[in-house]
């Protein structure tokens, strides 16, 4: 999947079956908030800022590498 330099919003992964089979997979009580809705405009790049503190960097790499393999 183009990732579109980390552009892409979460309403275009979230739209996109395969991609939100991944978030799923990865992160199943992330993806049963409320407010996942609400992010739908919210860049991958932002989603990736915000998620630093909380996240371990391999996490993310390793879902970024799968986002890109969908």
């Amino acid at each position: 999947m183009n990732l579109k330099n980390n552009q892409i919003t979460v309403g275009e992964l979230l739209d996109y079956a395969p991609a939100k089979a991944v978030f799923q997979k990865r992160f199943p009580i992330v993806m049963r908030h409320p407010m996942v809705g609400a992010s739908r405009t919210v860049t991958l790049e932002q989603i990736i800022a915000f998620a630093k503190p909380y996240i371990p960097q391999k996490t993310i790499n390793d879902t970024l590498d799968e986002l890109r393999k969908v």
